[in-house]
């Protein structure tokens, strides 16, 4: 299997179907064709024409950093792709994190994560989150 590496933000159409496949959440298309260029870094790997993996980094470019959007093509789980895109995303991390910054992500896997030093947040801090348009009952 040839694998293209392209370190660029994956198109809006292949980010918003490789969320899809994946299992992660929908995106609505006009908010994907705002964010994406604003991301710090974005890396996708393309396999006989079609984007089947991805991941990007979010944040200021100096204290904070997050992880996003690493997805692979359910056909091609298993194959180290997502290895592939979280080491590009290191080597970003890496060229361009100076000492104390804050690197965070969401782990939907977190074996995958943990293999390149990421470790759980608890007990010292708790991971939150909001979504604008639900119901806040506290």
């Amino acid at each position: 299997m040839q694998v293209n590496i392209i370190k660029e933000v994956a198109a809006v159409e292949d980010f918003l179907r490789l969320r899809i496949v994946s299992g992660l959440t929908p995106r609505p298309i006009e908010a994907a064709k705002k964010a994406l260029p604003n991301s710090l870094f974005g890396v996708h790997l393309v396999v006989n024409a079609s984007t089947v993996a991805m991941g990007r980094v979010v944040g200021d470019g100096a204290l904070n950093f997050e992880i996003v959007d690493v997805a692979v093509d359910p056909n091609y789980q298993g194959k180290g792709l997502g290895r592939i895109v979280m080491q590009n995303i290191m080597h970003y991390l890496e060229q361009n994190a100076v000492e104390g910054a804050y690197i965070t992500l969401l782990a939907d896997v977190p074996e995958l994560y943990k293999k390149f030093g990421f470790v759980l947040s608890r007990p010292e801090c708790e991971g939150m989150h909001w979504e604008p348009g639900l119901k806040n009952n506290g």
